[in-house]
This record gives structure tokens, sequence and C-alpha cells, in this order.
């Protein structure tokens, strides 16, 4: 097949707004705890509704995605997305805010298995590991600018110019007192033109290799009984938990131990977390190939421990520093973990990717787990929990025993 560029570029930005709508909670918690009167139980509430999305979608999407299209299972993944962030942005107040991310996450769980065997047939197997590194860096761009947006529009709400347009015409939509909520403004917009654009373009028709194709329930449960599976997905489980369980809390944790101002330096710390975590992947690429990837999931997982100790025990000016560095060493754990996962068995590796995506759950239980640890011994007390999930990522690279090793260059 002639390889579509145009479809590759728009899978690209397909990955861009799913992580700018992803990765936003993190930077609101503060707003929402204050606007919203709640406990950290409470707003640790939402992400989980974000992604336990994942969780009850991630299967059920790919039997979709097998009966009808790529395109159409895209196309209804942003139409649910644009319901949720208007009824959120229509409605704002704490139950409607549950119901709107539960959504918001259901149309990127249906994104997120639909993408990936799209990108493979759009730009050719052969590119595949390349155009999946891309997808990450615009992943990790639009992970980096969304906190930004979000100061940008808090801070500029109220004192617009009379010239410009966006901030004049959310002024008129949004509470004065509740300015973040122009970002689900944003949200409903940008989902609508994505539906605009996915149904206006052209779509090939992506032929699955017969091991791609997620399988029929009997499968799965042959999976299922493979403890190799579960030890896995409990990896992935770990690492979304990890991952999340920082980004959301920083901002809050700036907040209430250092008196940091969450819509400007607790914004700014959360993107650099993003920003940090998309320049990882560099090191990280470089590292994979000289060296067994067990041994860089190793390396980068004692130093995401290592930061997090650094950001949760030093100064304030300490932990602006410590918590991006934790982004830095989370960058490839994701990737290193899911290859050791799927060269870990000889078929049905479409099926087991789709298990694996559903350990994305972890992003809804492990901030909730902080949460509720928060509001009973403090919220530094909350995110010693942590240190079990990168614990049992750290173990991975000692009990991983894959069929297949990454391969490296050889000196001499």
């Amino acid at each position: 097949m002639k390889r579509n560029y145009y479809l590759v570029v728009l899978i690209l930005v397909t990955f861009f707004v799913i992580s700018f709508l992803t990765n936003i909670i993190g930077p609101l918690i503060p707003e929402i705890i204050e606007d919203f009167n709640l406990s950290l139980t409470l707003v640790a509430l939402l992400p989980f509704a974000f992604f336990i999305a994942y969780g009850v979608m991630s299967i059920p999407s790919g039997l979709l995605i097998e009966k009808y299209s790529d395109k159409k299972v895209m196309i209804a993944a942003f139409l649910v997305s644009f319901v949720g962030a208007l009824f959120f942005a229509l409605y704002p107040n704490y139950l409607v805010a549950v119901i709107s991310l539960f959504l918001i996450g259901t149309g990127m769980a249906m994104l997120q298995v639909a993408i990936n065997p799209l990108l493979r047939e759009a730009g050719g197997e052969e590119h595949f590991a390349f155009n999946s590194v891309l997808g990450q860096l615009f992943f990790g761009a639009a992970s980096f600018l969304s906190p930004l947006a979000y100061s940008y529009l808090v801070l500029n709400l109220g004192s617009a110019d009379v010239d410009n347009f966006l901030l004049n015409t959310l002024e008129k939509v949004v509470p004065p007192d509740l300015p973040w909520i122009s970002l689900y403004w944003l949200f409903a917009v940008l989902s609508l033109v994505m539906v605009a654009v996915i149904a206006a373009s052209p779509f090939p028709t992506v032929k699955r290799k017969e091991d791609e194709k997620i399988g029929a329930w009997d499968t799965h449960k042959e999976l299922f009984k493979n403890p190799k599976v579960w030890l896995f997905f409990l990896g992935i489980f770990a690492y979304v938990g990890s991952e999340q369980g920082v980004a959301n809390w920083i901002s809050e944790f700036l907040s209430t131990y250092h008196g940091y101002d969450p819509q400007t330096t607790g914004a700014s710390t959360v993107s650099w977390f993003w920003g940090m975590l998309t320049a990882g992947t560099v090191l990280g690429l470089l590292l994979l190939k000289v060296m067994d990837s067990r041994n860089v999931l190793v390396f980068f997982t004692i130093g995401a421990i290592v930061s997090l100790s650094v950001a949760l025990f030093g100064s304030g000016e300490t932990a602006l520093l410590a918590f991006p560095a934790v982004g830095f060493f989370s960058a490839v754990l994701w990737s290193v973990i899911f290859s050791l996962a799927l060269n870990s068995v000889t078929e049905h590796h479409g099926t087991y990717s789709g298990i694996l995506v559903s350990g994305i759950v972890g992003g809804a239980i492990v901030p909730l787990i902080i949460g509720s640890l928060g509001d009973v011994f403090g919220l530094r007390a909350g995110m010693f929990f942590l240190y079990i999930t990168f614990g049992y990522i750290l173990s991975i690279g000692f009990w991983a025993k894959p069929l297949v090793s990454n391969k490296t260059i050889e000196f001499g």
C-alpha cells in the first residue's frame, strides 16, 4: 500500500489532542478543591472517573473497531469527548465534573486503541517504531503546553483586550468566578473540529495481521491464565498510576507545603514535568541502543525514586526542579514495560495489547489512594504510596525474562 503521510500527520495531531485533554487535570486540582470545597479524596475521584474509562472501554473499543472501522470509532470518540466537555462547560459543578471526565476518558480510550494499528498501516511497518516515538513527542508537547494554556486563560480572562477574539468570546460564556472552566469550552471546540477533520479525511482499510487482531473472549481467557500477563498488566497499572500520581498532585503539594501559586508556579512545574518526560525519551532511545532494556528500566526507575524523594523532602526551590526530574526519569518506563510484556509471549499480541492498555486504569486508582491517605495523614505522606508503585516497576527489571531482547549496537 502507498504510504499515506496525510493520515500520519492526522494521527500525530490526534496524539496531541488526546494529551492536551488528558493531562490538564493536575494543574486544575487546587482550583477545583477551592471552588467546589472538596477533600483530597473527593477531588481524586475526578482523575479516577477519567482513567477508569480506560479499564472499562479498552477491550470493547478493540471489538468495536473489528466490527465497524477506525474512522467511525474515532469520530464517535471525539463526539463523546465533545459531549463530556460541553456538559461540564455548561453546568460547572462537582457531580457533572465526574460524569464529564468519564465521558472524555471514554473518548480518549477509544482513540488510543484505534490509532496505533492505523499508524502502522499509514506510515509503513518499517517506520512504525520511529512514528510511534514521534507520536510520543507530540503527546509530550501537548502535555507541556496545556498547563501554559490554562495559566494564560485564567490570568487574562476579565482583563481581555477588546481585540482579543478568544478571550472576549470566552468571557461571554465562562462564569467570572470560575475562569478555568474556559478550558472545557476549548476542549469542546477542539473535539468538534477533530470530528469534522476526521469525517472529511480518507481512511485506508487497515488489514491487521492475525496476531494483531483483538481476539474473541476465549483468547482473553487463555491469556488471563498466564501469570506473566497479570504481572505485566500490574506493571502498566503501576506506571500510569505513578505518572498520574505525581502529575496530579504536584501543584497541590507545592501550594500546601511551599505556598506557590497554583495558577503560575504550580501550572508551570506540571508543564515542565511533562516537558522533561518528553526530553527523557531522547536519552532513553540512545541507551536502548547500547544497553539491555531491563537495565535501562532499572536505571531510569532508580532515578525517578531518587528525584521523588528530593521533591518530597527538599526545599521549595528544590521541589521545583525535582518534580520535573521525576518526569525525565519516567520517560521510557511505559515503552520498556510494554515491549518486555509483548516479547514475553509467543502469540495473541493484539489481544494482549488490549489487556495491557486497560492497565491505564492505574491512573484512576493510584491518585485516589494518594488523596485518601492524604486526607488522613497529609498529602506528603499520601504520596509515599508512590514508592510502592515505582518499587514494583523496579522489580520488573530483575524478574522479566523476555523471549526476544532489544537489539543493541555491538562495539569492537
